[in-house]
């Protein structure tokens, strides 16, 4: 089994990518803090963001059951996730739609297409068997990268 530890601390093994700066950017949804994960993570010119919920700030969840206004709340925290670390909608290459039921994928994808649908980055959706609560109905993701 690999270990789950980086065998060169620091990036030793690598010392360009220990040149690079690693930015967090946390919200304060009670799940990051208890899970320790960040909402979204910047290594050069890279953001990867965690998987988003459509969640208030204090953790309820927005809109239940309404997958178009989900996404919509999703994207939202993605947007201020990428901002928060320097970049924008412009710089996502990929997103990821996770949802439950197979047949979600117009309406998430819908809402998808009003924030990308002239930057078109590659798009792939996730069929999931459930989520962390019955409210939720969709989840979304994305990897950003900015040209140096």
């Amino acid at each position: 089994m690999p270990s789950q530890q980086d065998p060169h601390p620091g990036g030793a093994a690598n010392p360009g990518f220990a040149a690079l700066k690693r930015q967090i950017y946390a919200t304060s949804r009670p799940w990051e803090a208890a899970n320790g994960f960040s909402r979204a993570v910047r290594i050069g010119n890279l953001i990867e963001t965690s998987l988003c919920s459509p969640a208030a700030p204090d953790g309820t969840i927005l809109f239940p059951g309404d997958v178009y206004r989900q996404t919509q709340a999703c994207l939202v925290v993605i947007g201020e996730s990428l901002r928060a670390l320097g970049m924008d909608f412009h710089d996502v290459i990929k997103t990821r739609i996770y949802v439950a039921d197979p047949g979600h994928w117009v309406d998430s994808g819908r809402a998808h297409a009003e924030v990308f649908k002239d930057i078109r980055p590659a798009l792939g959706w996730v069929y999931m068997s459930a989520f962390f609560s019955p409210e939720i109905t969709v989840e979304v993701e994305c990897t950003a990268y900015r040209a140096p």
